[in-house]
């Protein structure tokens, strides 16, 4: 069996990245993986080494893939107003919406290592997390500093209040009033979460109506 690009590498990497996601690193074996992409386990071990290896490749092809996406929004831009302020702010925060919804796997992954999957894997939010904080920061600082951001505001929280939020939308989604639970790429329903976490930025960090960049 092989992926759409001819690769048996591409799909194992591709149903184990599926398979973390959806049973999390613990519940998931290295024969559950070979069976599921027509392998033994021996084959499999041949490939990654072992199902430590496979997950750490799989982490850090999540990382680069989002590394990359958050790279390119941010590109060219600057806060040097208040109102530019709003805007980047506005642009970090659909960024990784829009990419969580594109990708589930990725929340996924994460979420699962929220509630300890994983465990004995240590050091990947330190390789993984604060870059992408540290990048995010780079940006935001400078307008912070300026004045552009209200000084009382907790930077550290706002930033992980939008990854919860993010994270428990394209999991967790909302229910309609029958209780049915309605899809986070609904475009409707994505449009209002976005309007939603659009105003809770702006009146935690009491932000201006954002601007065009010049």
């Amino acid at each position: 069996m092989t992926s759409v690009d001819g690769s048996p590498r591409e799909l194992i990497l591709r149903v184990a990245t599926s398979l973390f996601a959806a049973l999390g690193y613990d519940s998931t074996s290295a024969s559950q993986i070979a069976e599921a992409v027509g392998l033994s386990v021996e084959s499999l071990g041949e490939e990654f080494g072992s199902k430590r290896e496979l997950y750490l490749e799989i982490m850090e092809r999540e990382y680069r893939a989002e590394r990359a996406s958050l790279v390119k929004a941010l590109e060219g831009i600057s806060a040097v107003t208040p109102e530019q302020t709003a805007l980047v702010v506005h642009r970090v925060v659909d960024h990784y919406l829009d990419f969580c919804v594109a990708h589930p796997e990725f929340p996924s992954l994460w979420m699962h290592r929220w509630l300890a999957d994983a465990s004995d894997v240590t050091e990947l939010e330190r390789r993984y997390i604060q870059p992408q904080i540290d990048l995010v920061s780079s940006v935001i600082t400078p307008a912070m500093d300026a004045g552009y951001v209200d000084a009382g505001v907790d930077t550290k929280y706002a930033f992980w209040s939008v990854v919860w939020c993010v994270h428990g939308f394209c999991q967790g989604g909302v229910l309609d009033r029958e209780g049915n639970r309605q899809d986070s790429g609904d475009p409707a329903v994505l449009r209002r979460f976005r309007a939603y976490l659009h105003r809770m930025i702006h009146r935690v960090a009491a932000l201006p109506e954002p601007s065009p960049m010049p």
